[in-house]
């Protein structure tokens, strides 16, 4: 299976993640997501631009996804934008 290279822009995965970091995703194609999980996604407001979240809790209809950086304002996540939708993944850090 391909993966996708994905280079990290931003603070909000720090200190999993730092910007400039790079990592190989594992395109999304209904296998399952578990909490834990770093995702790849659309940015729910603004599809132009993907965003790097670890998933914290799954619902049917949706992800609820934060960055790793204990500073509250150093992420746009779930608190901000809502459910990440399935539609919106395109991978899964390996």
């Amino acid at each position: 299976m391909d993966t996708i290279a994905v280079v990290v822009v931003g603070d909000s995965m720090w200190p999993t993640l730092r910007d400039g970091d790079t990592f190989q995703a594992v395109p999304y194609s209904n296998q399952a997501i578990n909490v834990g999980d770093v995702v790849v996604f659309n940015d729910p407001t603004h599809t132009s631009r993907m965003c790097v979240k670890r998933v914290v809790y799954v619902k049917s209809e949706g992800l609820f996804v934060e960055g790793d950086n204990p500073d509250p304002t150093a992420s746009t996540d779930s608190h901000n934008y809502g459910l990440v939708s399935y539609d919106l993944l395109i991978g899964m850090k390996r």
